[in-house]
């Protein structure tokens, strides 16, 4: 496509061939339309066309903050033009996720010496570079760094510790135990640290959680108030949080008003841990909190913490009940009209009145949830998924009518049992298609009913009734919303091998397909979905609607619909994509998925696609039509595919995709490999933090952290 400026002088032709001359609009009115363009391309292509937008370009409203952490066409080169153009005038720069760029990169930001703001996460910085770096930043007061193997803090110079000394909001992301510069950062009030450390070396070696000679200064914590904690799966992680965590509860800050640690898996309290619990039940009053489910489970320690105004609940796979979270954590009805963010995912017992005696698919309690809508009637963000639950026959007590009672949510997680209408469940037999076992067995030949295509039959063939239908009819400005299947597990979890088995899904969710899928279409804002382990998908006629209605679609992510053992809506599929102009990300997770010419050419209609991962147990690939399909996409900067093909192949084609696309593409980053090699983690270990956060590990992500944890 032609650069901007091009596009802006013979856009600006044309307007005044019809009499609208875009230069005669308000200085206001332009600079809002320049706010939406990278600042690269406004400080070095559009300022060049005309005098007025050469002023207009340099205005203090678009050169304050600079925002390059998904500029995937920067370079090294860029990022030197842009600091010396402007550098003075920036006071945030975030280079978030900028994984292609070389460390030299980063000399160049010492131009910006009014830095207040800078984040420099998954950036590839030395110890010494960030020394020189920051010795000159003397006006910084926030930074986000990666600490990385080879960190030593004793390179950091006498004018670097002052720096920090001012830096009141630190984000360090860990990937070998230390201590980072938390210890220089003495005026910290903000900390939010990411331990990512493998147990093992790439050698093979077993790492260990002490801290290296020489980081065993004391971090300061007296003027803390928010303490955010999340740790990768691994023994090494929580020991290593456990040493930031012992100096807290020696003291615990006064004004401390959000503690949050996200632990995956076992993580034991400890005395340590205990004595800080108790300590902050004493003394402080907090607005956020999240603890490992082994801190919270069988202890009555809700019951003593106190909570001020709070916007951020998370209490995930915790055996929380729905008794004691109404008791201890809503105080058995208060008006909790601050709370925002609500994460229960995996709180099977949630919405029980307790858990005892309880089986997890037993029906839910809907007095609970009522009253939990009621009280945070305010809440955006609402995650209720990996849990049965199952609302009761009673009329207009169904889970799906009383979230629709939350008109100000924007994002939206439940499990796939959760959405299904109860009365047709009850009343009608099991049909073919439910009998028919969710294995990579045999296949089973069945009847298949015929779904039209057309919307507007959809909708007259949906019964107006239908619980779903209506919340979705009611949430119309949600912007996220996920459905997965409770017993769903992702095939490549984050650090072992692909699990090669899946479960069944859940009884209740056998009638949930291409109606249910259907309904999500009248979410006219829609702009991230995921659809995951949905039985009753026949045709996936529903995901055409959405293609058609939900234009603002910019992430979808959708896992093992329909019969396992055939991509049974891959016909819809590509009849969606062709629809799908604003989607920028997209994940497909199904077995036996044809990724050839039929799907690619597809695909090849999503302009403005950046990142791609295909997860296919004995899947197959055409090199020729990802070759294509990479040649025309000319945004794609990432693709992934784990497939069922050989080694061999997979190589060649990786190898094919970098040395086309990898010069034009700097942040290009391809990984082609087996999924059921014994060889994946390594290869996983070389994926940006980035991409394998945001899209290529299956995870719910709604409620995942507090909303604006971090800019």
């Amino acid at each position: 496509p032609p650069p901007l400026s091009q596009e802006i002088v013979s856009g600006e032709s044309e307007e005044e061939s019809n009499g609208v001359n875009l230069m005669e609009f308000s200085d206001e009115i332009l600079l809002h339309i320049l706010s939406y363009v990278p600042c690269t391309d406004l400080v070095l292509n559009v300022r060049r066309t005309c005098r007025k937008l050469a002023t207009l370009c340099l205005d203090k409203s678009l050169t304050h903050t600079v925002l390059l952490q998904k500029d995937y066409k920067v370079n090294k080169d860029k990022v030197k033009q842009l600091m010396r153009d402007i550098g003075k005038e920036i006071y945030q720069l975030n280079m978030a996720g900028c994984y292609w760029l070389p460390s030299s990169t980063i000399d160049h930001v010492t131009r910006c010496k009014n830095l207040v703001k800078l984040n420099l996460s998954g950036c590839h910085v030395t110890s010494l570079r960030l020394s020189k770096m920051l010795s000159t930043l003397q006006h910084l007061r926030s930074l986000a760094i990666d600490v990385n193997p080879g960190f030593d803090a004793s390179q950091l110079s006498s004018e670097c510790k002052a720096t920090l000394s001012r830096v009141s909001e630190l984000k360090q992301t860990l990937y070998t135990p230390s201590y980072g510069v938390v210890p220089c950062c003495t005026s910290l009030e903000k900390l939010l640290l990411y331990f990512e450390i493998l147990d093992r070396s790439r050698e093979g070696f077993m790492l260990s959680g002490q801290l290296m000679v020489g980081e065993s200064n004391v971090p300061h914590y007296q003027n803390l108030r928010v303490f955010y904690a999340r740790l990768a799966p691994g023994y090494v992680n929580q020991e290593v949080v456990r040493l930031y965590l012992a100096v807290l509860s020696d003291r615990t800050p006064e004004n401390l008003h959000a503690f949050l640690i996200s632990a995956p898996g076992s993580f034991a309290e400890t005395g340590a841990t205990k004595n800080l619990l108790d300590s902050m039940a004493r003394n402080v009053r907090l607005d956020a909190l999240q603890l490992p489910k082994a801190w919270i489970n069988g202890s009555g320690l809700l019951q003593h913490l106190k909570f001020n105004n709070p916007f951020y609940f998370s209490f995930s796979r915790c055996t929380l009940s729905g008794g004691h979270l109404i008791q201890r954590v809503i105080n058995g009805g208060k008006d909790l009209k601050s709370l925002t963010s609500l994460n229960l995912s995996g709180c099977v017992h949630c919405l029980a009145p307790e858990s005892l005696f309880r089986k997890a698919e037993d029906d839910i309690d809907s007095s609970i949830l009522e009253s939990l809508v009621v009280s945070c009637c305010n809440l955006r963000h609402l995650n209720l998924s990996a849990a049965h639950h199952h609302s009761p026959e009673s009329i207009g007590n169904h889970l799906c009518q009383l979230l629709s009672r939350l008109k100000h949510l924007l994002s939206l997680a439940l499990p796939v049992c959760s959405i299904t209408d109860v009365a047709a469940n009850v009343e009608k037999p099991p049909t073919a298609s439910n009998l028919v076992p969710q294995t990579f067995g045999r296949k089973v030949r069945i009847g298949i009913q015929t779904y039209p295509r057309n919307l507007a039959d959809q909708a007259n063939q949906k019964i107006e009734s239908s619980v779903f239908w209506a919340l979705m009819a009611s949430l119309r400005f949600l912007e996220t919303l996920e459905i997965i299947g409770s017993s769903f597990s992702s095939a490549m979890p984050r650090n072992e091998p692909a699990i090669r088995n899946s479960l069944p899904p859940c009884v209740r969710a056998q009638s949930v397909g291409d109606s249910e899928v259907a309904a999500i279409s009248q979410l006219t804002y829609l702009q991230s979905l995921t659809l995951a382990q949905l039985p009753n998908i026949l045709t996936g006629s529903g995901l055409i609607s959405i293609g058609l209605q939900c234009q603002h679609l910019r992430t979808l992510s959708l896992a093992n619909l329909g019969m396992m053992g055939k991509v049974v809506y891959m016909s819809a599929l590509v009849d969606m994509l062709k629809h799908c102009k604003c989607l920028r990300d997209l994940r497909l997770e199904q077995p036996y998925f044809c990724a050839g010419a039929q799907f690619f050419q597809a695909l090849s209609h999503c302009s403005s696609l950046q990142r791609l991962c295909i997860v296919s147990r004995s899947g197959t690939l055409q090199s020729d039509a990802v070759m294509s399909f990479m040649a025309n996409c000319l945004e794609v900067i990432m693709c992934h595919m784990f497939m069922g093909e050989s080694l061999t192949v997979c190589k060649n084609l990786q190898q094919s995709i970098v040395r086309s696309f990898q010069a034009d593409r700097p942040a290009l980053n391809v990984v082609i490999f087996p999924l059921l090699h014994e060889d994946l983690t390594e290869v996983i270990r070389d994926v940006p933090m980035r991409h394998l956060d945001e899209i290529t590990l299956f995870k719910s992500r709604v409620a995942e952290e507090p909303p604006n944890l971090w800019w």
